[in-house]
């Protein structure tokens, strides 16, 4: 019979990584599992080993290696712009598509909206962001 040994906390955090089917992740739904210094340590790695990428303060998201440059490669459906979304929607922010994106969507304008912008109510001060990328936020009344 062989001795059982104990997951390190970035295993665990790994296992909760693999079993979900969430593109982003926050630092606080791994609040069970250990503290936060040692959660952000592990994540951290994650990064460092191309498993995450950062996206802002505390919004980790899903990524692999690029197998032509050797670069973690975000890997969310949408890219950069959905995962941004996924992201505010976890944070619990009341966002909106742009006018020119549902202009796009309901056939009103053939203009494809290239970068990632939002319409936001409320007060939103974090900045998200990946690759040369950054999540342009407006603000609606």
């Amino acid at each position: 019979m062989r001795p059982r040994t104990r997951k390190t906390l970035r295993d665990r955090v790994e296992a909760a990584i693999a079993r979900r089917g969430d593109d982003v992740f926050l630092t606080r739904e791994f609040a069970r599992l250990g503290g936060e210094d040692q959660i952000i340590r592990a994540l951290r790695e994650l990064v460092r080993e191309g498993r995450l990428v950062r996206l802002g303060y505390g919004v980790y998201a899903r990524a692999e290696r690029s197998r032509l440059s050797g670069r973690p490669v975000l890997t969310a459906r949408d890219g950069f712009a959905g995962a941004s979304r996924e992201a505010l929607t976890k944070l619990g922010v009341d966002w909106q598509p742009t006018e020119a994106e549902r202009a796009y969507n309901e056939g009103r304008s053939t203009q494809v909206p290239a970068n990632a912008v939002v319409r936001v109510k409320g007060r939103f001060a974090r900045r998200l962001g990946y690759g040369g990328n950054s999540l342009v936020v407006e603000r609606r009344t």
